[in-house]
């Protein structure tokens, strides 16, 4: 694979699949998450990953990253320019393809020259929009690789991070009205009156958003406008519609918010 040029790239037999291929020199990325399951390929230069790791992981050439849905993470370059493909699969989809299920419950790090060819020919597929048979065949075996790699002692994860603690997903349920509100209202809510619907103060609900989700609540509330966006855009709805049906306060401020998330325009993702 060789480009220099920011590209997305999806399906049209199964448009759950998309992948982007792009070139980057500059900090970009806010922390961010994704509502599918995303795998990332480093293929030149290095890349600083931040997510729910024993710390920052640098990224070098060969590596690859799996982010299930829902974690926060973001990846900026450590030096210099760095070339990379990130690959957005429907985790129910993939799910189906794995037998005995695909476990997903936490961020890996690996490595796996394998794995990695097996991604870049799944990405192959989605550019060249092979028709969906082809696309289940190479994903079953990108399925198959991932429930595998890790057992051996020379290939497998340099970092994981295991799901949240039953003790988070108590407190998960108990904010969903809150995650709710921020996910919905055309109005940004204010922190007082979230908190206050939860039965906690104005600090320790920021702190408990924070513990649930990885962002604090207004960042929260950004994150998932950007998500819904991307499938907006990715529907067809222009650009201005989607910024009105989201709520924000203009097309301006739209451009800049989703350029923060996603490290490209909404005209370049919509494309």
């Amino acid at each position: 694979m060789t480009t220099t040029a920011l590209e997305f790239h999806r399906s049209t037999a199964v448009p759950s699949l998309e992948v982007r291929r792009s070139c980057r020199e500059n900090s970009c990325y806010r922390p961010h998450t994704h509502d599918v399951l995303s795998i990332g390929l480093i293929d030149e230069g290095t890349s600083v990953f931040a997510g729910p790791l024993a710390g920052p992981v640098e990224l070098t050439p060969g590596d690859i990253v799996v982010i299930p849905a829902g974690h926060v993470h973001s990846c900026n370059p450590g030096r210099g320019r760095w070339r990379y493909q990130m690959t957005h699969l429907d985790t129910g989809w993939m799910d189906g393809l794995a037998p005995g299920g695909l476990d997903t419950g936490g961020v890996r790090v690996l490595r796996s020259a394998t794995l990695y060819r097996q991604m870049e020919t799944v990405n192959d597929a989605i550019v060249a929009d092979a028709p969906v048979g082809e696309l289940e065949d190479g994903c079953r075996r990108l399925a198959q690789l991932l429930a595998h790699t890790g057992e051996s002692s020379d290939e497998g994860s340099a970092q994981n991070q295991s799901g949240r603690s039953g003790a988070n997903r108590d407190l998960s349920v108990r904010l969903q009205p809150v995650l709710e509100h921020l996910r919905h209202d055309e109005t940004t809510p204010s922190i007082d009156a979230l908190a206050h619907e939860v039965g906690m103060g104005r600090y320790q609900h920021i702190r408990a958003v924070k513990q649930v989700t990885g962002l604090s609540p207004l960042a929260w509330r950004q994150n998932a406008r950007i998500l819904e966006a991307r499938r907006l855009l990715r529907t067809g709805m222009t650009i201005a519609d989607t910024a009105v049906t989201l709520g924000f306060n203009d097309q301006s401020h739209f451009h800049r918010v989703f350029r923060a998330y996603v490290a490209a325009t909404p005209g370049t993702y919509r494309h």
